[in-house]
């Protein structure tokens, strides 16, 4: 079995893949100040958790926190006697990345990229809604050739909440109606309704400059609520990070 483990600026993510297959899946919390023995012990904790015992033959690290890498390997290693591959410099993707300096995409959006290539006709708009919304193309030829990124739900929401007075912290769902009646509901609708638009938008867009039509992916926590206030056909694919891990791993072995 596999272990691929995503690591975002709010969670990280862990599968348990046998084979192509999502055995078992589950969320932590990132903190850069937990230690490699922290970390080895909520990793312990989650496969035990699931009967994964001794099962575990490979493991996959993506990260867009740097200093996570090292404990989270090292976690890895003590749990699973594995030495985790970390997408990076020099690790086989099969994806042609063509923005001024290649260095600069993050490991989430070439995994996503990967794995959204391998599964769905080109070209692809893929969003990625996180702590940072993110929007990727993938042009007909399967090259990678630029990104959109701006600030992700719960950041603007947090954003807001932090710099008004009235205005609270609020659970993320999506409104009945888009004209807000009360604040809570205001606020939802611009937040669900306005990413909503605004990925239609980008969607256009992107669309004009590509001068055809594209398949449109969304991925992350937040899609579920996002994705029915959109206008365009958008194939939600919550796995798909996971799915590019698992896909990365098999091109490295």
């Amino acid at each position: 079995m596999l272990l691929a483990i995503d690591v975002g600026n709010t969670n990280i993510v862990l599968g348990v893949l046998d084979g192509d297959k999502i055995m078992h899946k589950g969320r932590m919390h990132t903190n850069v100040n937990s230690t490699t023995d922290e970390y080895a012990i909520k990793l312990k904790a989650f496969l035990e958790l699931h009967g994964v015992h001794g099962e575990i033959d490979g493991a996959i690290i993506a990260s867009v926190v740097p200093p996570l890498v090292r404990p989270l390997k090292k976690a890895v290693k003590l749990v699973t006697a594995q030495n985790a591959l970390v997408v990076g410099p020099g690790v086989k993707t099969g994806l042609s990345i063509k923005i001024d300096d290649p260095s600069q995409l993050g490991a989430d959006m070439v995994v996503g990229a990967v794995a959204a290539k391998e599964k769905y006709p080109c070209p692809i708009i893929m969003f990625d809604l996180g702590t940072a919304t993110t929007g990727s193309v993938i042009d007909k030829n399967g090259d990678f050739i630029g990104a959109v990124i701006t600030a992700g739900v719960k950041t603007s929401l947090n954003a807001l909440a932090s710099g008004t007075a009235l205005l609270p912290l609020i659970e993320i769902s999506a409104p009945k109606r888009v004209i807000g009646t009360n604040s809570i509901d205001s606020m939802r609708s611009g937040a669900v309704v306005g990413t909503a638009a605004m990925i239609d938008g980008f969607i256009d867009r992107f669309e004009e400059e590509l001068g055809e039509k594209a398949t449109v992916i969304i991925t992350g926590g937040l899609g579920t609520q996002v994705i029915k206030n959109c206008r365009h056909d958008i194939v939600l694919s919550q796995n798909l990070l996971l799915d590019g891990l698992k896909i990365i791993y098999d091109k490295n072995n």
